[in-house]
C-alpha cells in the first residue's frame, strides 16, 4: 500500500524546491539567451531573474515602458525593457541592486546580499499611479508612501546615482543622512537595511528594518524583507511566522505568500506550503502560475501522478508558449489524470 500523500510530501519537500528552482531560473533566463543549469555544475553561475508584473491597468490604454536594471560592483550596469512575459534575467557576480522604472520614472528599487542564493528571484507587483510619485522609495504596494520631504529629495537622488555606480559606501552615508534630517522615513529605513543586507551587515540590517517597523508596522516590505533574512540563515520555522506577518499586513500580497509556500516546504511542511503556493496562484494566476510547477513536482515525486497532471494542464492553459511544453505534454498524456 502506498504511503499517504501527505507524509510522502514531507519528506521531498527540500528535493522539489531545489529541482523547482533550477526549472525556473531556466525557463525565465531561457527569454534572454541564457540557461543557468548549464553554465557549471550545481548551478554555480549566478543570477538574479524574476517578473514584474503590472496591476490594474487600463485594457484600452497604451501599455507603459516598463525597465528593469541590475547593477553590481564587478561589471557595468545592465538594462532590458521588459516584454509582455514580464520577465528579466541578469547574471551576476554576487550582490548588486535591481531598479525597476516605468515610463523613465523610477518606481522600485531592492538590494541584493552578496552572500544571499546563487539563484536569486525578486518579483515586482506595480501599480499605475506608482508613477506619480516624485521620490524613489522602494515600495511595491500604492498604500505604502511617506510625505514628500523637500531637504531629502537632493539625497534620494545621490542615492540612485552611488548604487546606479556601484559605490555602496556613498549610498549607505546618503540615506543615513536621510534618516538623519528625516527620521520618520520608513521606507528610507528599510533601504538603509538592504543596503546593509547588501554588505553583509546582518545585525545592522535587521536593526534598520526593525527601525522601519517601528513607524510603519504594517509596511509589507520591510517584513518580507527580515523574512528573506531568516531564509538566508536557514531559520526556516522563524521565516515562516514573519512572512506570515507580511500577509497580515497585506492578504493580498502574492509574493508574500509565495515566500510562505516556499518556507513551508524548506521547513518540510509540504502540506501547508501547497496551500500557501494555491492562495498565491488565486491572487496573481497568471504571475504566480509558475507556483504550478513547484507542485507538480512535489505531487510527482510523491507519486500522485494525475495530481501532477492536472497542475500541467492548468499551466499550460495560463503560459501556453512555456520552453517545456512538450515535455509537460508527454507528461500528462504518459498519466492520465484519470488515473491514480
Amino acid at each position: 500500500m502506498k504511503p499517504p500523500i501527505v507524509s510522502v510530501l514531507i519528506g521531498f519537500t527540500s528535493l522539489v524546491l531545489a529541482g523547482s528552482a533550477i526549472a525556473q531560473v531556466d525557463d525565465i533566463c531561457r527569454e534572454f539567451g541564457s540557461i543557468p543549469s548549464l553554465e557549471g555544475p550545481k548551478l554555480s553561475a549566478p543570477f538574479v531573474y524574476g517578473r514584474v508584473v503590472l496591476r490594474g491597468l487600463d485594457p484600452a490604454a497604451k501599455s507603459p515602458k516598463v525597465t528593469v536594471m541590475f547593477s553590481d560592483r564587478e561589471q557595468p550596469a545592465s538594462r532590458l525593457t521588459v516584454d509582455k512575459s514580464g520577465n528579466y534575467c541578469f547574471k551576476r557576480t554576487g550582490g548588486g541592486t535591481l531598479v525597476v522604472d516605468v515610463d523613465g520614472v523610477e518606481i522600485a528599487r531592492r538590494s541584493l546580499a552578496s552572500l544571499g542564493p546563487a539563484q536569486q528571484r525578486e518579483d515586482f507587483e506595480i501599480y499605475p499611479t506608482q508613477s506619480q510619485r516624485l521620490a524613489p522609495p522602494a515600495v511595491v504596494s500604492v498604500r505604502f508612501s511617506h510625505p514628500r520631504n523637500e531637504k531629502t529629495v537632493d539625497l534620494y537622488k545621490k542615492d540612485a546615482e552611488a548604487e546606479k555606480n556601484k559605490n555602496l559606501e556613498k549610498a549607505l552615508t546618503y540615506v543615513k543622512e536621510i534618516v538623519s534630517i528625516d527620521p520618520s522615513d520608513f521606507i528610507a529605513w528599510e533601504k538603509l537595511g538592504s543596503l546593509h543586507f547588501e554588505r553583509n551587515e546582518i545585525s545592522d540590517a535587521e536593526s534598520a528594518y526593525r527601525k522601519s517597523l517601528e513607524l510603519r508596522v504594517d509596511y509589507t516590505l520591510a517584513w518580507i524583507n527580515v523574512g528573506k533574512i531568516r531564509v538566508f540563515q536557514k531559520q526556516y520555522l522563524a521565516a515562516i511566522e514573519i512572512f506570515k506577518q507580511a500577509i497580515s499586513t497585506e492578504p493580498t500580497s502574492a509574493r508574500a505568500h509565495q515566500l510562505l509556500g516556499e518556507a513551508y516546504l524548506q521547513a518540510r511542511q509540504g502540506t501547508l506550503g501547497v496551500e500557501a503556493l494555491n492562495k498565491a496562484i488565486k491572487l496573481d494566476p497568471v504571475g504566480m502560475a509558475e507556483c504550478h510547477l513547484l507542485i507538480a513536482r512535489l505531487y510527482d515525486l510523491a507519486g500522485a501522478k494525475h495530481l501532477a497532471t492536472r497542475e500541467y494542464k492548468i499551466f499550460l492553459t495560463k503560459i501556453t508558449n512555456h520552453p517545456d511544453k512538450k515535455k509537460f505534454e508527454k507528461y500528462i498524456t504518459d498519466n492520465p489524470e484519470n488515473s491514480p
